[in-house]
C-alpha cells in the first residue's frame, strides 16, 4: 500500500524547520558578537530577539502543533511529546532569565551559550524523532497548518 500524501503535515513541519534555522542563525550572530568581544549592549538586544523568537515559536508549538501531534501519535510515541513539553518549560526559564540579566551580567554569555546548546538539542529531537514519527502515523495536520502559518506571520 503507497503511502498518502501528507502535504499539510509536510507544510506544518517546514514551517517549524524554518524558524529552527532562523533561531539557529541568531545564535551564530550572537557567537559572531561574542568573538568581536561587541559591547554588552550589541549582545543584549540579539540576545532579547532570539529570546522573542524562541517564545512566539514554543507558543506555537504548544497551543498548535503539538497538542495536534499529540492526537495523532500512537499511545507507546506520546514520550516525545513529554519529553518536548519539559524541555519548553526548562527553555522558558533560561529565557527568563536572559531577558531578566543586563548585558553585562558576568554570566550573560554563558546563559546564551547554554541555551543554544540546549535549543540545538531539542531541534535535533524534533526534527529526528518526532516528526518521524508523525510521518509515520500519517498526522493529519489538514486542520491546524493554517492556523499555525497565520500565527506565525503574525509573530514576525
Amino acid at each position: 500500500m503507497a503511502k498518502k500524501e501528507q502535504p499539510a503535515l509536510e507544510a506544518a513541519i517546514a514551517l517549524l524547520m524554518k524558524q529552527h534555522d532562523d533561531v539557529d542563525e541568531m545564535f551564530g550572530e550572537y557567537k559572531k558578537l561574542m568573538d568581536l568581544d561587541a559591547p554588552a549592549n550589541q549582545r543584549k538586544a540579539l540576545a532579547d530577539r532570539i529570546c522573542g523568537a524562541l517564545t512566539a515559536h514554543a507558543e506555537l508549538e504548544e497551543s498548535i502543533f503539538y497538542p495536534a501531534a499529540r492526537d495523532a501519535l500512537p499511545e507507546e510515541e506520546q514520550e516525545i511529546m513529554d519529553h518536548a513539553d519539559v524541555e519548553h518549560a526548562t527553555l522558558k526559564g533560561l529565557i527568563s532569565r536572559i531577558e531578566s540579566s543586563p548585558g553585562d551580567d558576568p554570566h550573560f554569555d554563558a546563559l546564551v551559550h547554554v541555551m543554544a546548546e540546549y535549543v540545538k538539542h531539542h531541534v535535533e529531537e524534533e526534527e529526528n524523532q518526532m516528526f518521524s514519527e508523525l510521518r509515520k502515523a500519517e498526522a493529519d495536520m489538514e486542520t491546524v497548518v493554517g492556523e499555525m502559518q497565520a500565527t506565525a506571520e503574525t509573530a514576525d
